[in-house]
């Protein structure tokens, strides 16, 4: 599946505007789940199978190894024509290309971002509730992730977000939402009807034996709960 996105018209400020099928499988890397494994490999694998968008996220990674991870898995995204953001480093972002950027809501104002990175670049922020999502949207977010939906170990801080709420969002903002915290195979249905356009996920992925296989498995469940 190839995902294209497109600058947005001069009345909408040119931000870089994403098409919603993009947010349909969002995968977050996170290296503690290889077990020794590769992550350009397993990122390769992963992108092979049909995730529609990739963010590397390296909290404790030293910069320079942090730098050349993003430079090999660039190269990689856009041999499958999948947007490459970096979690919360805006430094290595620009140093590599990089497509965008995702924060959170402590990290950086989309505003602030924006003016660092340019109109070209995408910008997704997180938001727990609505007066966040709406706010993310008027600094000029591409999309926002939302949650967590479900408890996750990930965050350990995040509070679950109620369906009533996701449904706000979804209705409220006129970017692509996607849904994050907890999602896998098990739950993902539970979000039917929510109006999220997709779902992001981390050990649903990472910490599978077989990557690919979870991977296209989570494409096709992805893909039915957005149309019910």
């Amino acid at each position: 599946m190839q995902v294209k996105w497109t600058r947005g018209s001069l009345k909408e400020e040119q931000k870089l505007k994403l098409d919603k099928k993009s947010m349909l499988l969002y995968a977050i890397t996170d290296r503690t789940w290889l077990n020794g494994k590769k992550l350009e490999d397993e990122v390769e694998k992963v992108l092979k199978a049909g995730a529609t968008f990739l963010q590397l996220r390296e909290k404790n990674t030293p910069f320079d190894e942090f730098l050349e991870t993003a430079k090999n898995i660039k190269i990689i995204a856009k041999k499958y024509n999948v947007p490459f953001v970096i979690n919360d480093n805006i430094e290595i972002a620009k140093e590599i290309d990089a497509d965008g950027v995702h924060i959170g809501q402590s990290d950086m104002e989309a505003k602030r971002a924006r003016d660092l990175l340019g109109n070209e670049k995408i910008i997704g922020i997180s938001a727990g509730n609505l007066e966040e999502a709406l706010k993310a949207e008027e600094n000029g977010a591409d999309y926002i992730g939302i949650g967590a939906v479900f408890h996750t170990d990930t965050k350990k801080d995040a509070t679950d977000m109620t369906m009533d709420e996701m449904r706000k969002i979804a209705a409220a903002v006129h970017i692509p939402v996607v849904a994050i915290g907890g999602i896998n195979a098990g739950n993902i249905m539970e979000l039917k009807g929510t109006g999220v356009d997709g779902v992001a996920v981390i050990s649903a992925i990472f910490a599978d034996d077989d990557v690919f296989e979870a991977t296209r498995n989570l494409l096709k469940l992805s893909s039915e709960m957005v149309k019910a």
